[in-house]
Order: C-alpha cells, then sequence, then structure tokens
C-alpha cells in the first residue's frame, strides 16, 4: 500500500481509521496532497472528490446527517477553507459531526506576501467545538490533538477543526508506515436525572391541566413507540410536531401555521400552557415561537443530552438526557389528569383540516396548490430533503405520510446548502430521495450537481415561480423595482440547460393536470437523476397563500 511521506499526514490519517472516520470528502488541491495520497490510496476508506468547496462541506454535512458518523472533510491551503464555514456553522447549530481537516503553510511562510498563506488558525473558533492547531512534525501532542478533535466530534455531535502544516515536496511516499500514533478512547458519559428532579418534575405534571409538548428535528423512529402512546391518550395533553420532527400520531397538531395563526387574544390565552416541554432541533414555525414568547409559560423544560437554547426566553430546567430515558424515567410516576386541553385542540384541528381542504379545492394552479399535488404523491418509504425558505414553511401546512424520513438544514435555516444536502443525504442513505427546492436556492447551489456520485433515483422538484416569493409575504412587500431587484431577486432563468449538461432527465409542468402526468413519469423512470420544474404564478402566489390563512378561521 501506498502512505505519504509526511509523517503528520500518516498520523492523521491512521487515527481517522481506527476511530471510525472512513468517509472522506476531498477538495482537490496541492497543498493537502499528502492526506490526499493517504485516504485515496487506502481502500477502507470511502473517498468522495468534489471541486466545490462550499458545496463539498454540504455534501459532506449531507452523508453525516444520515449515518450519525463523522466525516471527514479535506482541503488544501488559502481560501478553500473559508467556503467550509456555512456548513461548518449548519453543522453547530444542527448538532452535526463534521470534522475540517485543513492543510496549511508552515507557521513561517505566513503573512509573508505569499499566495494561499492566510491565516488558518482557530478560523472555525466561534462554531467549532475544538480545534486542533498542529505542529509540523509527528508527535504525542498533535496525537492528543487529533484524537481530541474526532472525539468531540462523536461525543457532542458538531464540527471540529484540525489545521495541519506541510512542507514541501508535498508529493512524495512510502511502502511502509514510519509512524505509531496514539489512540485514545472516546469518554462514555452516561447521566440519569437525578430523583430530585424527577419528584420535583412529577409533581408539577400531576398537577397541571395544561401541558404542551413541542418537538422539533429528530430523526425517524427515534422516540420510542410506547411514549408516543402515553402521550397521545393524556387528556391534558396537546402535542404539536413539525414536518422534520419525524414523529407521528393521527392526535398530534401537525401543521402548526394553521392552527396558530387564526387565534384571537382568548385563543393564545385558552391554548396558552402550564408547561411547555420541547425536544428536538430548531423550530420552523414563527407563530409559534411568537406566541410562547408573548404569552410566557412558567414551566418551560428542554430535553436535550447536550444543548438547550432558551428560544421563548422562559426556559426552567435543562434535562441533560434523550427524550426516551426522560419519559422513562418520568412517566411511571405521573398520573392521567382530568383535562379538556386535549379536547378543545383536537376541536381546533378538526376544524381548521375542514377549511384547509375547501379551500384548496377552489384555488387556482398557485405554490400552495404545487404543494398539496406533490407531497400528497410522493412515494412511501423515500426520503424528503426540504430546501430553506419557502419549501419547508409550504410543506408544513400539510400532512406528510409516516413512511417518509423529512429532513431540513435548519441549524442555520441558509439556502445555500440545500441541494448538495440532499446529494450527500442520498448517498449516505442510499433510500431514494426526492428534493423539494424553490428556484433560488436551486440557482444559489447549482453546484451541487456538478457531482459524479448523484445515484440514479434522486429527484429534484423545483418550484420556480420567478424569484424569492417568500419575500411577497413579509411586511414592507411594494411592487416596485427596489424590491423586484433586491428582495424578491426576479429572473427569468430555468433549469433546463443545467439539466442536459449534467445529465438529468428534465420534466416541466404548469398546470394540474401536466403536474400530474409529468409527475407520473418523472417517478417510474430511475436511469438517470431527474427534475421536475413546476412553474407557478409569480404575482398570484402570495395572495392565495394570505387567503388561505384568512379562511382557517
Amino acid at each position: 500500500m501506498v502512505y505519504p511521506k509526511i509523517p503528520l499526514a500518516q498520523s492523521i490519517i491512521q487515527i481517522c481509521l481506527a476511530k471510525g472516520v472512513t468517509n472522506i470528502v476531498i477538495s482537490p488541491g496541492s497543498r493537502n496532497a499528502p492526506l490526499t495520497i493517504g485516504f485515496v490510496s487506502n481502500p477502507k476508506f470511502q473517498c468522495y472528490s468534489i471541486a466545490d468547496e462550499r458545496s463539498a462541506a454540504f455534501f459532506a454535512l449531507g452523508i453525516a446527517q444520515q449515518t450519525n458518523k463523522p466525516v471527514a472533510l479535506v482541503c488544501t491551503s488559502g481560501s478553500a477553507l473559508l467556503n467550509y464555514y456555512p456548513a461548518f456553522a449548519e453543522a453547530f447549530y444542527s448538532q452535526i459531526p463534521l470534522i475540517v481537516i485543513s492543510a496549511d503553510r508552515p507557521l513561517t511562510k505566513i503573512d509573508i506576501g505569499d499566495g494561499q498563506t492566510i491565516r488558518q488558525m482557530n478560523v472555525f473558533e466561534n462554531h467549532s467545538l475544538y480545534n486542533a492547531n498542529l505542529q509540523e512534525d509527528a508527535s504525542t501532542d498533535n496525537d492528543f490533538k487529533i484524537n481530541e478533535a474526532i472525539n468531540k466530534a462523536y461525543t457532542q455531535k458538531g464540527p471540529t477543526h484540525i489545521n495541519a502544516p506541510f512542507e514541501e515536496p508535498l508529493y512524495q511516499t512510502t511502502r511502509a508506515i514510519t509512524v505509531d500514533p496514539t489512540i485514545s478512547a472516546f469518554a462514555k458519559v452516561y447521566k440519569n436525572i437525578s430523583i430530585e428532579d424527577i419528584i420535583a418534575s412529577t409533581n408539577l405534571w400531576n398537577s397541571a391541566k395544561r401541558k404542551l409538548i413541542l418537538v422539533g428535528v429528530n430523526e425517524p423512529h427515534e422516540i420510542d413507540e410506547e411514549i408516543i402512546a402515553v402521550l397521545a391518550k393524556d387528556p391534558s395533553i396537546v402535542v404539536m410536531t413539525e414536518a422534520t420532527s419525524n414523529m407521528h400520531h393521527p392526535s398530534f397538531l401537525t401543521a402548526i401555521d394553521a392552527i396558530i395563526t387564526p387565534f384571537k387574544e382568548k385563543d393564545f390565552i385558552a391554548f396558552q400552557p402550564e408547561i411547555l416541554i420541547t425536544f428536538g432541533g430548531m423550530l420552523v414555525s414563527k407563530r409559534i415561537k411568537s406566541f410562547l414568547r408573548n404569552y410566557k409559560v412558567e414551566h418551560h423544560w428542554h430535553i436535550d443530552p447536550l444543548r438547550a437554547y432558551n428560544t421563548f426566553g422562559s426556559l426552567a430546567h435543562h434535562f441533560e438526557a434523550n427524550p426516551n430515558d426522560f419519559f422513562n424515567q418520568i412517566v411511571p410516576f405521573t398520573k392521567i389528569v382530568q383535562s379538556d386541553y386535549f379536547q378543545k385542540a383536537q376541536a381546533i384541528k378538526n376544524s381548521r383540516n375542514a377549511k384547509h381542504k375547501k379551500y384548496l379545492a377552489k384555488i387556482p394552479f398557485s405554490d400552495l396548490k404545487v404543494f398539496e399535488i406533490i407531497l400528497t404523491a410522493l412515494p412511501k418509504n423515500v426520503m424528503l430533503q426540504l430546501s430553506n425558505s419557502s419549501a419547508i414553511r409550504y410543506a408544513q401546512l400539510f400532512e406528510i405520510d409516516s413512511s417518509i424520513s423529512v429532513y431540513c438544514n435548519r441549524g442555520t435555516s441558509g439556502i445555500d446548502g440545500s441541494t448538495s444536502t440532499a446529494v450527500g443525504a442520498a448517498v449516505g442513505s442510499l433510500l431514494p430521495t426526492v428534493f423539494i427546492t424553490g428556484d433560488i436556492g436551486f440557482l444559489y447551489d447549482s453546484n451541487a450537481l456538478w457531482n459524479q456520485y448523484i445515484p440514479n433515483n434522486f429527484k429534484i422538484i423545483l418550484i420556480n415561480n420567478g424569484g424569492g416569493g417568500i419575500f411577497r409575504i413579509l411586511p414592507g412587500h411594494q411592487e416596485n423595482k427596489i424590491f423586484n431587484t433586491f428582495f424578491e431577486t426576479s429572473h427569468c432563468f430555468t433549469a433546463e440547460q443545467l439539466a442536459k449538461m449534467y445529465g438529468f432527465d428534465y420534466y416541466t409542468a404548469s398546470t394540474s393536470d401536466t403536474l400530474n402526468h409529468n409527475m407520473a413519469i418523472f417517478y417510474s423512470q430511475n436511469q438517470r437523476p431527474a427534475i421536475l420544474e413546476i412553474f407557478t404564478p409569480t404575482l398570484e402566489n402570495d395572495k392565495i397563500l394570505l387567503q388561505y390563512f384568512k379562511e382557517l378561521v
């Protein structure tokens, strides 16, 4: 086998292998040649070459999202590293393990006026769980830092950075390993809820007649079915879930914005919980966040082994446990509390559902109508990836089949890498994958298609309304040149030529009939990845959506 001759590169590669970091995404370059040679030459690593660093980082994020194991990103020195930052920040806030390994010039070459010699050490400091700034030679201190970077990514679920300086010559190889790096074990931490917390919590639980459980981003099947059943049958509990919660029960309230938006003050007061329990990642719904910030909850508990964000300004307790452990320890001490909280919530849900169906039956072809059609027609057991902005918000208004796993980059909520993430997730999971996106997000991340690893059953549904349609429903919208150019980003582009260039099958639709017809073909063909581009009326979508919320009352 071929190894890089530089000992430091050998150490990094050997420690990655020993700790199970075997998915390696490489951005081509020269300074990282020792790492590239070592990773690619070893068949135990699965290596991917992605030229655009920003796309590469989100691609790696998608793989890590699905495997729940760290993925290593390898780049050359200089500005290449900075292009990893959007995905690095997303990994931090979404708690996805990612390890950036950047090649660097030796310290004596930094800031001397030479090319690609930027200050790379600690460049991700504000969002990194650990920064391993290595010295040129292999050493026990370097081994410790490499181990720590990998351990933190595993145990604290987030991104870390290893910065490795290499001096030329970079391409020399050897047939024998010349280092014996130290491999440290993972620190396993087991946390139980204290008996004092159990007693205090269950006393509050057993006296509260209005308990709201609000669920953000979760992995599919993460919550035990037995726990779901317990929560669903308690008349004092209402469970609200988002599309990305991947948590299902017929009694749960799923379309949160449809439930909340028509509320008057008396409705907010009646719905205000005594106890709010949250778990999972970031929430999409602005309306539920506004409600809980304006109508403060006295007892807000957040359940997460690592982090607790005070999203509503009323966090009372952070239970450092996963939700299954929390409920399994608490539920045996709880009792059913007689209440009409659940019953009233169900009445609201049924009323909203009836008006939802009535309104959708009469609206013309538009973004809202398109989402009704495409979400209803999704094949069972696929992975659904959603881009940010309009796509995730429209999807929140509909029930998605429980066999479908749903993901979206909600850590930073940016549009910059949704397509690349979806491609990486498809590669990492091997599931048939459908990615729903808007035109601006798709065009912004079009280099995601510059990727030789896209599976043939990867499908993109692109809703093209000629600009950033979400800005039309925000306060301050005016139909003028400033708005159209600097907010909505009006354009006349389509995906047709991109599809041709990158070898995608391409379909279009601009009516319900053509959408239903071409969507059937779109799903039946799996010889190549495919794009279904749907054209909707730019000037009508916002009016139809705003009227939707008015007619739910």
